[in-house]
């Protein structure tokens, strides 16, 4: 029986000793790349209020739905401002900002009022957040490499997350023990606050950072993504050529009008959530759909297609979020589930304290190190 147990307890020392390998020397290894993919994280929770709050044009006075221009007048009165400009999508934010164009072959966006067509401004899309992005997905490295170092790191991530959770698990449920895993002592010295740090604020930010690794996972490794799919009950592929929805409207015969008539119909009878807000694309061929995203909040987004020539929704475009399968809905809702965005301002704030947090981690995981290897050199 004593031998028994006493074999039980090196088998849980030697798994506590690769617990503990692992967490120490591959976290200090890949520390730098979480330190960056975290805090660029952090930085791009708020992107879309820091960019509109520092665009003085943007704020557009509300004269009401009724008053918005359609895409084709939009696209006429631009084209007579910006002759040599060439565009066919438009992506309207709503009844009080401004309609942005995405032209031909450039990497400038133009804002223009939605109400008379008034070029507003040209932004260069390489902007700082653009920037931010580009770290967060690639680290600054070549696509290809960088998003497989990016991908690989949040791998690792993962599993530091769950060894770290083993090296905070309390030794003894009692007062003592459940206050030190809980509670940062801002009384003791700073080695200690540090520990806490590391310790307790790890172990607040660990559900919310675990979900931000998994959709990181899903949206960086194609066999993850398919194996979510697969195993929440997968999606139904319908051919291109079905008809989800007849056109029941008198049918145009000019694009223009085709394109204004869809756009009437999708924020007036399809769309359920910020109807006013949509992306809207000209078709580039003659056999080409016309592509519209409508829907679009708290991260998620519905794809519609139209048939050129009868404006039949096409079975290709996406259902409602509510009548989503598992597996659909769960694709839909990986990005707003990364970022913060599913529910708002308010989950937002907690993405952007748990992402500040892990990107924390690294640097006061060092200092432990650091501070025990001074404390055994001293010894």
């Amino acid at each position: 029986m004593k031998q028994q147990k006493k074999s039980e307890r090196a088998k849980e020392s030697i798994i506590k000793r690769i617990n503990d390998w692992f967490h120490l020397w591959v976290g200090i290894a890949t520390g730098i790349p979480i330190l960056l993919i975290s805090l660029t994280g952090c930085l791009l929770v708020f992107e879309q209020e820091i960019t509109e709050w520092s665009r003085p044009w943007w704020r557009i006075e509300n004269l009401g739905a009724e008053h918005l221009l359609p895409p084709s007048q939009i696209r006429q009165r631009v084209q007579h401002q910006l002759p040599h400009v060439e565009f066919r999508k438009f992506w309207y934010y709503g009844d009080d900002a401004p309609v942005k164009i995405t032209p031909e072959n450039s990497d400038s966006l133009i804002f223009v009022n939605p109400y008379n067509g008034q070029v507003l401004a040209m932004v260069d899309h390489e902007n700082l957040f653009h920037f931010i992005e580009e770290g967060h997905v690639s680290l600054w490295l070549p696509h290809d490499i960088g998003h497989q170092v990016v991908s690989w790191s949040t791998v690792i991530f993962t599993f530091l997350l769950i060894t770290g959770l083993v090296l905070w698990w309390p030794k003894k449920w009692n007062k003592r023990h459940t206050k030190q895993a809980f509670a940062i002592n801002w009384k003791a010295k700073w080695k200690r606050i540090n520990y806490d740090l590391h310790n307790v604020l790890g172990f607040y930010s660990l559900l919310l950072a675990l979900l931000m690794a998994f959709t990181g996972l899903i949206m960086g490794f194609l066999v993850v993504r398919q194996s979510v799919v697969y195993l929440s009950g997968g999606i139904a592929k319908n051919s291109v050529h079905d008809v989800m929805q007849q056109w029941n409207h008198q049918l145009p015969t000019v694009l223009d009008d085709k394109m204004d008539a869809i756009w009437y119909h999708v924020t007036r009878e399809i769309a359920e959530r910020n109807p006013l807000a949509l992306s809207i694309h000209y078709p580039k061929d003659d056999d080409q759909e016309i592509y519209v995203c409508t829907d679009m909040e708290g991260g998620t987004w519905r794809y519609l297609y139209f048939d050129r020539n009868t404006l039949d929704l096409t079975s290709s475009s996406q259902k409602r979020m509510r009548d989503a399968v598992p597996a659909e809905w769960i694709s839909r809702a990986t990005y707003g589930l990364h970022t913060g965005f599913i529910g708002g301002t308010s989950t937002k704030i907690f993405y952007f304290i748990a992402s500040l947090i892990c990107a924390s981690l690294p640097v006061t995981g060092f200092y432990v190190w650091w501070g025990k290897r001074k404390k055994t050199k001293q010894a």
